[in-house]
């Protein structure tokens, strides 16, 4: 499967005499392994837990923001994958983004003459277009949110040059945004630290428990088995969690510190057993506070099941766990394995969610040439005979397309070649 191409750029008529200041940044996506549900405090976007995720490759999953600043602009304005979206000064998370950076502006300044371009005031005077799209279905529990408001902030924070008064800071007003975003402006495994002991929560921040290099051999197999928006959005689904799963408040206070401890572990002693059970089972009991959920959400379907089904039996036919699932606020997977077993996997996965026909799989999965080794990889008939007890060949469409990765670098700075925006001087 090809990347998709980037949108058109978006058009944007500016006089002849504008100054436009862009900087235009990717960043990743991140999957949770320990979830984050539920806000302690609405007001400033904070969790009940603490949470830890991966940030994956940004090859084929990620999100790519152009933000720019000009006194000729005459309103602030977004765009999200082409459309407008109309009035965003009314936009709680969308402001905490633009004024909590531009608060940390400093004068550009120009390499060559040490001219100061803009002044820290005059940063305060502008308005700012930005555009962002992303590569990969949104809000279908992909944490396309969490990627498009990391590139918001990361691409803020290049525009107007601005430096950090505490370390972690930038992570704290991207969680602002989008939670999860905050774990998105680093690579490799993030912890967010749910914090509290601040008044103004500035404790609540992201740190890089381990960068991409540590530990390459993981990698991440993921099932889009649906495209669509989810029909009960994280934001809504976390308040009634709150306010009635016990589950959830027990999770958070008893569970939750335990299982930061046992996977922060695993992760700095490469330990994928640990890694990979812990995983699944706080996947589990997410979706189980869900479940406990009054009344209940369901973001799982029947396609997600059996996947956690023909997981379980790989795992106990290998007698050891090769593979790990996880699922965040919708039905797709995220399968993590290792280098070594991949191939294998991604056979099992073509065998039981079969692409169109093998004519069709370059078109089905993100990696041709992993593609072209599974499809070659005979499967052991007793594997096939230990899953098939539990899990039926689907047909062609339940898994709407496959994505093979692996763990990445947080935000990177683009080429201005890449800008969304298109300004004509007129």
């Amino acid at each position: 499967m090809t990347v998709p191409p980037p949108p058109p750029k978006i058009t944007v008529v500016v006089p002849k005499s504008a100054a436009i200041h862009s900087a235009t940044v990717s960043a990743p996506t991140n999957i949770a392994c320990i979830k984050y549900w539920g806000k302690a405090n609405t007001h400033y976007n904070t969790p009940i837990n603490s949470s830890l995720s991966v940030s994956l490759d940004q090859c084929d999953l990620r999100a790519v923001t152009t933000a720019s600043a000009s006194s000729s602009f005459d309103r602030d304005r977004l765009w999200l994958n082409g459309s407008e979206v109309l009035d965003v000064s009314t936009s709680k998370r969308f402001r905490a983004c633009v004024d909590g950076v531009r608060a940390l502006a400093t004068d550009k300044i120009d390499p060559n003459t040490n001219q100061v371009l803009v002044s820290k005031a005059d940063w305060e005077g502008m308005h700012v277009h930005i555009a962002s799209y992303n590569t990969f279905p949104t809000a279908a529990g992909l944490a396309s949110s969490a990627a498009g408001y990391a590139a918001l902030v990361a691409a803020l924070v290049q525009l107007f040059g601005a430096k950090e008064s505490y370390p972690g800071e930038f992570t704290a007003i991207a969680r602002q945004g989008s939670g999860s975003a905050c774990r998105s402006l680093y690579g490799g495994f993030v912890a967010w630290r749910a914090g509290g002991a601040k008044a103004d929560w500035s404790d609540s921040i992201a740190e890089q428990v381990a960068d991409e290099s540590h530990w390459p051999e993981i990698r991440a197999v993921i099932l889009v088995v649906s495209d669509a928006k989810k029909e009960t959005s994280s934001t809504d689904g976390m308040s009634t969690s709150v306010n009635t799963s016990e589950l959830l408040a027990f999770r958070a206070k008893e569970v939750v510190p335990k299982r930061m401890q046992i996977i922060e572990k695993a992760i700095k002693a490469k330990d994928f057993d640990a890694f990979g059970k812990v995983t699944m089972m706080d996947s589990n009991q997410f979706h189980a506070t869900c479940l406990d959920t009054y009344p209940p959400i369901f973001y799982m379907n029947d396609v997600s099941r059996s996947v956690v089904q023909m997981i379980h039996k790989y795992n106990e036919w290998a007698g050891e766990i090769r593979a790990a699932y996880t699922f965040d606020a919708g039905p797709n997977a995220v399968l993590y394995t290792l280098d070594k077993h991949v191939v294998e996997l991604l056979a099992l996965v073509l065998k039981y969610y079969p692409a169109k026909s093998n004519d069709f799989v370059e078109e089905y999965v993100s990696s041709e040439s992993l593609a072209k080794e599974a499809l070659a990889f005979e499967l052991d008939p007793s594997l096939i005979a230990a899953v098939e007890k539990s899990c039926r060949v689907h047909e062609h469409g339940d898994v709407k397309m496959v994505y093979c990765t692996k763990g990445g670098p947080g935000p990177q700075t683009l080429d201005p070649s890449e800008s969304v925006f298109e300004f004509k001087m007129e």
